[in-house]
């Protein structure tokens, strides 16, 4: 399961996500993340059991969290099957089929929002 991460490090500086890991022995992949010296949002993927533990105690230690449980979403109304997302995912989630048909694999997406500004008729959205 996918969480969504944003947290202030005022004076203090902990290292939330390793704080986490230690405290509930989750192993936490962090899939992207923008951290400056103040604050930071981070994109983790979680076993799913392990969801509501590591969710919980991130807002214990002043996070906001918000779990994700879906990635891109696909308007096959919209979408014309053109390619332009396939060319600058990095995480490969779009791909075609025999047919040439657009295919999504959500779970890889790590919500960079690139293939949304590279669509040309807005069938792409993210959940932000």
């Amino acid at each position: 399961m996918k969480l969504l991460v944003n947290y202030s490090r005022g004076k203090e500086k902990k290292p939330i996500i390793a704080q986490v890991v230690k405290d509930t022995g989750v192993l936490i992949t962090v899939e992207r993340a923008i951290i400056d010296s103040s604050e930071g949002e981070a994109l983790i993927d979680v076993p799913d059991d392990a969801c509501w533990l590591v969710r919980d105690k991130m807002a214990d230690l002043g996070a906001q969290v918000r779990i994700l449980e879906h990635g891109v979403s696909l308007n096959e109304i919209e979408c014309v099957d053109c390619g332009a997302c396939i060319s600058v995912c990095p995480r490969e989630v779009f791909s075609f089929d025999a047919d040439f048909k657009l295919q999504v694999v959500e779970e890889r997406c790590i919500l960079c929002g690139m293939c949304v500004e590279a669509c040309p008729h807005q069938a792409l959205t993210i959940p932000l």
